[in-house]
């Protein structure tokens, strides 16, 4: 779990915020036992904030609390993944279609150099790296519809498809992938074009359960 003076809020928020990200990174695995001692030693706070945390992680479905056995981190469920999938991709096709006609040159800008960093950080193996500019290119992309409330709805719907997604990046050619994938959205939106746009965008956000499928066969165990 990152140190909590990462995350900005009260005690119990910065808490919440690095238990999460220690689960969407799966530094916390899917079934793993969550102790209370064991995190407020790590993490330098009383029980209060923790219970608090783990109360609102499991409200968002990636924590299960069991009644004489314990806190997990929740295993996947590939219903709530092709859930929020489908969501998301209702909202970023919505998203490309408003943005391929009106797209400013400045959030142009934005995008291309997103991508071209993207880049750079595939030739020097930082995945961590790249991951984050996945997540901020497809922000930018809610964020310029200029709607905003979107981009929170679309991280709601999106939260066991994100930590999902980690499981994907590490397949061989996946990441390079991803990002070719990415320049693709980038040209339609440069064209304005707006059924490329969307082709190019649902073509991408599929290449998640095509993926996902394999694994989950391949290990049964992080899932429901």
């Amino acid at each position: 779990m990152p140190p909590l003076d990462r995350f900005p809020g009260t005690l119990a928020q910065k808490t919440y915020a690095s238990l999460k990200q220690g689960i969407l990174s799966l530094a916390l695995k899917p079934g793993e036992v969550l102790r209370k001692p064991e995190i407020c030693e790590q993490l330098g706070v009383s029980r209060s904030p923790v219970t608090e945390a783990l109360a609102r992680l499991a409200g968002e479905g990636l924590v299960d609390v069991v009644p004489q056995a314990g806190t997990f981190v929740a295993r996947f469920s590939l219903e709530e993944i092709r859930e929020g999938a489908f969501l998301r991709e209702a909202l970023e096709l919505a998203a490309v279609e408003r943005l391929a006609g009106e797209i400013t040159e400045d959030q142009l800008v934005q995008l291309r150099r997103n991508v071209r960093i993207q880049e750079a950080l595939i030739a020097d193996g930082d995945f961590p790296g790249f991951y984050e500019l996945d997540r901020q290119m497809h922000e930018m992309m809610l964020s310029f519809t200029g709607f905003k409330r979107l981009r929170t709805v679309a991280e709601t719907s999106w939260v066991h498809v994100d930590r999902a997604r980690q499981l994907i990046l590490p397949e061989p050619g996946r990441v390079q992938a991803t990002l070719e994938e990415h320049k693709t959205i980038l040209a339609a939106l440069e064209a304005g074009d707006v059924d490329a746009a969307r082709t190019a965008t649902r073509h991408h956000l599929r290449q998640l359960l095509t993926v996902l499928e394999p694994i989950m066969r391949a290990r049964p165990d992080l899932f429901v």
